[in-house]
């Protein structure tokens, strides 16, 4: 009978828990459990919005702030690349203007000296050249001397020749004058 008394006293405990409902759904303690469920959301509320929102909030106006230096100082180096790349290009138009200045000025001297050298060779040429004419008409007047000379000595040898008779050198001396002018 002992353990009839012991299964009889299971099946009670047992019966009893299933009489009793789950303890959120029991009315004799709901209301209690509303009173825990809003004291414990009003301290939750004060913990968040006393500690953990300051902090979050710092952070992010920490992290807005060095987000908004950081573009001020990205801008400010924009700025000094811009001014520093003008700089470069005006310098780099400078020198340019500088080269071709130097480039024309150079080939005026190299033109201005090419002139004059040709200058001087067409000076040197042209008295060359002067001095061939005279010697050209020096030669030509001994050639032409030399020609009425031998002109006179060839008509006489040729009249001897063909006459067999020497002519006097009056006669052939008028006669080559009178060829020589024609």
């Amino acid at each position: 009978m002992a353990e009839s008394h012991g299964d009889a006293k299971g099946t009670t405990a047992h019966t009893e828990a299933h009489e009793r409902a789950f303890p959120p759904f029991q009315k004799d303690t709901f209301a209690s459990q509303l009173v825990s469920l809003a004291i414990a959301f009003v301290a939750l509320y004060l913990i968040v919005s006393r500690i953990a929102l300051p902090r979050v909030g710092s952070v992010i106006d920490e992290r807005q702030s060095r987000i908004d230096g950081d573009l001020a100082d990205a801008q400010k180096l924009r700025d000094q690349s811009d001014a520093a790349l003008k700089a470069y290009e005006s310098e780099l138009a400078s020198a340019r203007s500088r080269a071709q200045a130097i480039g024309a000025e150079t080939r005026e001297k190299l033109n201005a000296a090419s002139e004059a050298e040709r200058k001087s060779l067409e000076e040197k040429l042209s008295l060359k050249l002067a001095e061939a004419e005279k010697t050209i008409a020096s030669t030509r007047e001994a050639a032409m001397s030399n020609v009425r000379g031998i002109a006179a000595d060839a008509a006489s040898a040729i009249v001897q020749r063909l006459a067999g008779v020497q002519p006097d050198a009056r006669s052939v001396n008028s006669a080559v004058d009178a060829s020589l002018k024609g």
